[in-house]
Order: C-alpha cells, then sequence, then structure tokens
C-alpha cells in the first residue's frame, strides 16, 4: 500500500514538471490568425502573441506566457517589448529564443546558442536546456510577475515601466521608482533575529507569501491574500503594476477575470511618481485623479495625467522674481535615506521662505502640521505630490508670477461646458428650466405633506444644521447602531464618558461606539462640539467618525483600535499579566502620544485641553501606533456646570489629576502636561503611580522613583520585565526626566508640551529636574483625595521649566477648549471625588 501511494505522488510529480517540447526551428507569427501558441502539456499556460492595451495604430503585440484563457499575464519577452504586425517569436536551429520585429531587427533574445530544447512546463516555467543542462528559464528572468511557487532570490528584480521590486540579503522586500527612490519596503518582524543567508521569496498555492533561508526553522509568513484558502482552489500571482504598486491576484482555476487580494501600498497616492512629475495626486470617491498644482503648470498628455505636469514659464525665465504657490493639505512625497531632500523643524513660514531663498535648488517645500514640526525641501526637479482634506501639511510650489491656483471643481465644469457645442444659452435655460421644477416639486409637497409634521421640521433644522457645519461628521440613527453593535452585545470597556462597544458597519466597518453619559446640552449645542472634535484630524488622535443624537440618546463612533488601550500592555492584573511591549515600542507611543497632545494644545484650529489623559485613553493601532482618545468629551459632560467643578464635574482619574484640580485653580493645558507625565513614568516603569508596595518603602511609586533617580540608579526604576532586553537607556533617562519636569506641583514649572516633545526627541538637552511634591495625600485604596497645606498656596514664581519658559495665555474653567480672554471663576469646594 505504501508503495502504493509513493507511485501515486510520483506519477503526480512528473505530471506536474513535464513539458511539451518546442523544436528548433520553431516559430510563432503575431499576425497569425489562428491563435498559434505553444502550451504546456496540460494547457495550463501558453506562450504566444497577445495585442497591447489599449490597443495601439496601427496595432502592436508582445509575445508571453499566460495563463489559461489569457489572465494573467504571468512573462513577456524583453519585458514587454511590442513588435508590429509582422514580428515574430523564433526558437533558432542555433538555440537562441528571439524576437523580431517586421523589419527583421532583433528585439530581444535569449542568448542561449547551443540549446537543442526549449519547453513550457505546467508551472508556467519556460525552460531552454541543451539536452543535459538548463541554460536558461524564465522563472529566472521574471518581468514584472511570480507565480505560484516561483523562487525569487536576492539579485533578481520584478521590473514595470519605472517601478522595481527586490529582495536584499537581509531579508528586505522593496519598491523602488527609478531604481533610486525607496518608496516601500518591509522586512522580517523584529522577533525574528536570524542572520540570513539566501533568502527566498515565495508565493503559495494557498495564498501566503513566505520567506524561507538555511538559518529559517519555518518559513516567515510576510503578507497573505485575502482569500487564503487551504483547499486552494484558485491560481494566485505576485505582480508588480505599471502604477508602482505590488499586488496579488487571484483567478479561479480554469480561468477568468483575475481580483487583487492584497497590496503593498494601501494608499495608492503614496507610490512615488504615481501622477508623473509635478502631478498631484488624490482621490474622487475611491479612484485616484491625478492634476496640476495649479495653473501655472500644463499637463503633458492632456489625456493621460499620470504622464505628469510642466511648468508654462520655466523658472530659469523668471530669475529673481520666482514665487511660492501654496497647495493646502498637501505633501511632497519623500522618503528617506534620500540626496534630493533636506528635513528641518522650522515654523511654516520660515519652510515656505527657505525654499524660495534658498541658494541651492529647492523646487518645492512641505510643512507638517502634525505636531512635529517637520519641513522638507526637495531639491530636485522632479516634485511627486498627494493631496488630501485629511493631511495636515501643506506644500510650496516654486513657479514664476502672477500665481494661477487651480479653479475650483465647479469651474472645471464650466471650462467642459465651453467646450461643448452646445450653445450657452440653451445650457442656461435647461439649467434653470430644471431649478425651477424641482423648486416647485419641493414646495408643493411641503405644503401638502409636511407643513404641519413637527418632526420632519425638526429633522430639516438638523440637516441644515450639519450642512452648514464644517467638516460634520457622518450621523447614525439609533437602531442603526443598535444593528452595528448587535444589540450593544460586545463591550470594549468603560470610562468616565460611558461604556463602548464594538460595533461593524453596514460597508463592514469595524467600529468603537461609546455610550455618552450625562450629557444635558441641547441638540444644536451638541452637534456643534461634535463638529468642532470631527474637524480635529492628526496620525495620534483617534478619528471621530459619526454620532447619534436621537432622543436622550447621544453616541459617538470612532475608528475601531485593533490592540485596544495602551494599559492592557502595561500594567499586570488579575484579569491578566500584561501583553509585553519592548522599548522600542514604548518610547514610540510616548512619543505619539506627546505628538497628538501637541497637536490639541498648540496646532488645532479649536485648540482642547484633555482633561483626562491616561493609559486608557491612549490606544493602540494595528502597528501599535499610539493614538489619543476621548479629546474634547469634557465639554460635553455637564456643561451647566462648567462654572464650578464639585464632587461630581471633575472628569479626571484618581492618579493622573493636577493638583490645580483640587486647589480651586485655572485648569489650563498644563493640566494634560501633569497627567502625560504621570503616563510616561508609567510607560518606563509598566506599573501604577498610585500603588505602593514593600519595593517602594510604602511611598507612592512617582516618590520613589525620584529617589532612585537621585541615587542614579535608572535601571531600578525600569520595567522589570524588560530585563535582557536591549533598551536605549540614553532614552530611558531622557524620558525619566521629562516626566518628572511634567510632574511638578505648580504648572509655571511644568514645560508645553512642544517642549516634552523636543525632551523626548533629544532636541533639547533635558536638564535635571526638581524634586516633584505629593500634594495628594490618604490611603490609595480611598476614593477621596485631601489637600496637602501648601496646595492652595500656588505661586506663579519657581523654578521655571528647562529652556525658554512659555506658559498658556489661555484658561479654562475645568473644561476642555481654550477660550482667550475669559477668567475663570474659582471653584466652591475644596474637597473633591475623583471619577475612577
Amino acid at each position: 500500500m505504501f508503495l502504493k501511494i509513493q507511485f501515486f505522488f510520483l506519477i503526480l510529480f512528473l505530471a506536474a514538471t513535464v513539458a511539451t517540447a518546442i523544436d528548433p526551428g520553431s516559430t510563432l507569427s503575431a499576425s497569425s490568425t489562428s491563435n498559434q501558441t505553444w502550451s504546456s502539456p496540460r494547457g495550463t499556460f501558453s506562450l504566444g502573441f497577445i495585442s497591447v492595451q489599449p490597443p495601439t495604430t496601427p496595432p502592436s503585440f508582445i509575445a508571453a506566457i499566460s495563463y489559461t484563457g489569457g489572465d494573467p499575464v504571468v512573462w513577456s519577452a524583453g519585458h514587454g517589448a511590442a513588435v508590429d504586425s509582422g514580428g515574430s517569436l523564433q526558437f533558432l536551429s542555433s538555440g537562441n529564443l528571439r524576437l523580431v520585429n517586421g523589419s527583421g531587427s532583433t528585439v530581444w533574445e535569449s542568448a542561449t546558442a547551443g540549446a537543442t530544447s526549449a519547453a513550457l512546463e505546467d508551472s508556467g516555467n519556460l525552460v531552454i536546456s541543451n539536452g543535459t543542462s538548463t541554460l536558461w528559464t524564465s522563472f529566472d528572468n521574471p518581468t514584472d510577475t511570480l507565480v505560484q511557487s516561483q523562487n525569487f532570490s536576492v539579485g533578481k528584480v520584478l521590473t514595470s515601466e519605472s517601478y522595481f521590486f527586490s529582495l536584499s540579503g537581509i531579508g528586505n522586500l522593496t519598491l523602488k521608482w527609478n531604481n533610486s527612490i525607496e518608496y516601500w519596503t518591509q522586512g522580517l518582524n523584529s522577533s525574528v533575529n536570524v542572520s540570513l543567508e539566501s533568502p527566498v521569496l515565495s508565493l503559495t498555492s494557498i495564498g501566503l507569501l513566505e520567506l524561507s533561508d538555511v538559518n529559517l526553522g519555518t518559513p516567515v509568513l510576510v503578507a497573505y491574500s485575502s482569500d487564503y484558502d487551504l483547499n486552494a482552489n484558485v491560481f494566485r500571482v505576485l505582480k508588480l503594476d505599471n502604477d508602482g504598486n505590488l499586488r496579488i491576484y487571484s483567478t479561479n482555476l480554469g480561468g477568468g477575470t483575475s481580483t487583487v487580494r492584497w497590496a503593498a501600498v494601501a494608499n495608492q497616492c503614496e507610490v512615488y511618481a504615481y501622477c508623473g512629475n509635478y502631478g498631484v495626486c488624490g482621490y474622487n470617491d475611491s479612484s485616484t485623479v491625478c492634476g496640476c498644482p495649479s495653473e501655472n503648470f500644463e499637463m503633458v498628455d492632456p489625456n493621460n495625467g499620470r504622464k505628469g505636469c510642466r511648468r508654462k514659464l520655466s523658472l530659469d525665465s523668471c530669475q529673481g522674481t520666482a514665487t511660492m504657490l501654496t497647495l493646502d493639505h498637501a505633501v511632497v512625497l519623500s522618503y528617506p535615506p534620500t540626496t534630493t531632500s533636506e528635513t528641518f523643524f522650522i515654523g511654516l513660514s520660515a519652510c515656505r521662505t527657505n525654499c524660495l531663498s534658498s541658494s541651492s535648488a529647492c523646487f518645492a517645500s512641505t510643512s507638517l502640521s502634525d505636531g512635529t514640526g517637520q519641513c522638507v525641501l526637495r531639491s530636485l526637479d522632479f516634485v511627486s505630490g498627494y493631496q488630501d482634506p485629511s493631511l495636515p501639511s501643506t506644500s510650496y510650489f516654486k513657479v514664476c508670477p502672477p500665481l494661477a491656483p487651480n479653479p475650483p471643481p465647479s469651474s472645471a465644469g464650466t471650462v467642459r461646458e465651453r467646450r461643448s457645442k452646445v450653445p450657452a444659452w440653451v445650457v442656461v435655460v435647461v439649467v434653470l428650466g430644471t431649478l425651477f421644477v424641482l423648486l416647485a416639486l419641493e414646495g408643493g409637497l411641503w405644503m401638502w405633506c409636511c407643513r404641519n409634521n413637527k418632526r420632519f421640521g425638526a429633522l430639516s433644522a438638523q440637516y441644515a444644521l450639519l450642512e452648514y457645519a464644517s467638516g460634520a461628521p457622518v450621523q447614525f440613527s439609533y437602531k442603526e447602531l443598535q444593528q452595528a453593535t448587535k444589540g450593544f452585545k460586545e463591550k470594549l470597556g468603560a470610562g468616565g464618558f460611558g461604556a463602548v462597544y464594538r460595533g461593524t458597519l453596514v460597508n463592514k466597518t469595524v467600529v468603537a461606539v461609546k455610550q455618552l453619559e450625562g450629557i444635558e446640552q441641547g441638540e444644536k449645542q451638541f452637534r456643534m462640539e461634535v463638529a468642532t472634535i470631527s474637524s480635529t484630524h492628526h496620525l495620534n488622535l483617534v478619528r471621530l467618525i459619526g454620532f447619534c443624537s436621537e432622543g436622550r440618546h447621544r453616541l459617538l463612533v470612532y475608528e475601531f483600535m485593533k490592540n485596544g488601550s495602551l494599559d492592557n500592555f502595561l500594567f499586570q492584573t488579575e484579569n491578566h499579566s500584561g501583553k509585553l511591549l519592548n522599548w522600542e515600542y514604548r518610547y514610540n507611543i510616548a512619543l505619539g502620544t506627546a505628538r497628538g497632545i501637541t497637536y490639541l494644545h498648540e496646532e488645532c484650529r479649536d485648540c482642547i485641553v484633555h482633561c483626562d489623559i491616561k493609559p486608557e485613553n491612549i490606544l493602540l493601532d494595528e502597528n501599535y501606533v499610539s493614538k489619543v482618545s476621548d479629546f474634547g468629551l469634557a465639554k460635553l459632560i455637564n456643561p451647566k456646570d462648567h462654572r464650578h467643578r464639585t464632587l461630581t464635574s471633575v472628569r479626571g482619574t484618581r492618579g493622573y489629576l493636577a493638583p490645580e484640580w483640587l486647589a480651586n485653580l485655572p485648569i489650563t493645558s498644563k493640566s494634560d502636561v501633569y497627567s502625560y507625565g504621570m503616563v510616561l513614568l508609567e510607560i518606563v516603569s509598566g506599573r501604577r503611580n498610585f500603588d505602593v508596595s514593600e519595593e517602594t518603602n510604602r511611598k507612592k511609586f512617582s516618590i520613589w522613583a525620584y529617589e532612585e533617580f537621585e541615587r542614579g540608579n535608572i535601571s531600578a526604576i525600569l520595567d522589570k520585565r524588560l530585563a535582557g532586553q536591549e533598551v536605549d537607556m540614553e532614552q530611558v533617562r531622557r524620558a525619566i526626566q521629562a516626566s518628572f519636569w511634567c510632574i511638578q506641583e505648580q504648572p509655571s514649572q511644568r514645560p508645553t508640551m512642544s517642549r516634552v516633545l523636543q525632551m523626548l526627541e533629544g532636541v533639547t538637552e533635558v536638564e535635571k529636574p526638581p524634586a516633584p511634591k505629593s500634594v495628594m495625600e490618604g490611603t490609595v485604596s480611598g476614593t477621596s483625595t485631601y489637600l496637602s497645606s501648601n496646595a492652595s498656596a500656588f505661586s506663579t514664581l519657581g523654578v521655571s521649566p528647562p529652556g525658554p519658559s512659555s506658559t498658556s495665555s489661555f484658561q479654562i474653567s475645568g473644561v476642555s477648549t481654550f477660550n482667550s480672554g475669559r477668567t475663570p471663576e474659582k471653584a466652591t469646594s475644596s474637597l473633591l471625588q475623583s471619577d475612577t
């Protein structure tokens, strides 16, 4: 029985590798009307001529190996070199496989003199040999596609127009434009700490893209097809498309239409040079659109925006009088390391001016408003742009005056109308007539059906408000959110503002739905506050998708964060032991959180004080990028109590509240700085700051930690679970010192969040902080917090934070937004109980 099974698998193996011989002297003609091809034994693949798409005049053809039915194409002679209808593919008696044009000129050849046979295998591999050894194979000379189980090793390259895909000796996959600008890379997971000898990439029949090496015990998964299936009932390829993106395509066995199942670059506009030189990429619904920065440029090919733009007037002709064109919500793509771009940390106007007055060539610049303060100057006269309303950046393009910004979209329609042969007066009459009829119908329906319907009138007012509210989010009904959350079944967590539930929208988007509690605002005010929150966009802030305001129901719909909140990764509790984050992840989370809070305080249109910074409100996406949640919500809670902070109106969390919350003093952005300092210390230590133990001599951890810092014992503060791992102790030192500056008793002693960010990034040298005082005393397990004797004696004098002192000129009365010129009233209570 065992021998029979072995024989069966041997037959299958031979069937998969056997090939139909192509005799020397055989020729395929591009003009053949009988679809002449060289096929694999089972007809799975065929080699023949196919028409170039889109069709050309006169017709042109490429010699290619394609799957059953002609889709997908898996290899082409001469990397898709086209020939005319008189062209042919010849397997010469000399052993060379040659592609010639109708004139007889050689377009491509295999350089396999001495070969005696050629064959196309059922694997899709074209093999040329001399009877004893293989001289050339299509698998070893790929064009733009890899088929299932085709090995892709170091030195091989997939090319498509100006784009290149390769595998490095250390296992990195890279996409490059012009073989110089690396715009995408993916390497081994940090947990795979192995030196590779000869890595090989392959696509398995079940849809896994794997990396193998002799030093790897098992192949490492790099990516997988969305239709990954152990039954393997489809044919898949990995293809580098001419738009610069690397994709996995699936086709039903036996042929059919290929479907994209994975893409390396999720945002097509981030592919370098996708829209050509000076082309600006954007989106129209889900489709990409290529345009020019302004009417100072014109398209190279009006029928193909991907060929880029050119200046109507060269910079040489306006030397000394050039100016900068401003393009909002746009970036000039730049991928380090590159010698054609420079990065600085300067302001918005300086970024524009530096490029304009630069002694060296500067053709464009981008100023990022994401909290980093980065300015990128482009010194190569090839600029690839991306514009989207969500981008927190402004770009500048050097042009000759006068500036000619692009017209609004409506004007573009007018241009097309002028090009039409239809007389203008006809268009005007038709449009006005149509509008008149529609208005008459709407008015009639209103008069007869809805005039006395109060519910309809209220809804009309709501939609009118949304129409005029800039950046208003999507409105959901309560029933829709009930269905999306399956009756609020899967609870993700709960906080001071309400419980959060997992939901799935109709379009399959996974979201987090927060049921707000304690909302007493009116309909209009609630909508306006939600509109303000939704207009706040930053990489390190959780995005608000929509809301529900129906009766007493107030709900907010946020993007879903796959990895949950930071506390799940820091602290060991009875429910879980804490998912361990290495130091690199922790430090990046600290930086990202600081950038998000900096944006809230100093850079967004309506600056916001969070009022409840804590690990539970720092969420992590699938890449462990930190995003601050619940910002702006403090103003939605108990608005009637905004004049007094009472026992129920304090929405902070024990252990993170700044002393001024408890001392009848104004709440400013420095209160968030205090809370962030507490979180930063917890990121370093992996334990709650208000915990006490025998190890800390029954002292609050923050106080004990400062004493260890004074002794120079930084390693004692660091999370013990990181012992044995690679940790940058200089970063640890900076983080600890920055945290102690943040938790100073007096707000004037604390740095601004932008200064804290500079400390962490190493831009500013961190001076030794003074000892933070314990202004909150009492038992840790209790819920009441008492003021120490000096809590009410706050002074604006004292030790200044490192670097230039920068205190906020705005003050708030315990809520979330800055209001210039307002004087907060003092609270009446001196004994407060915080939310837990």
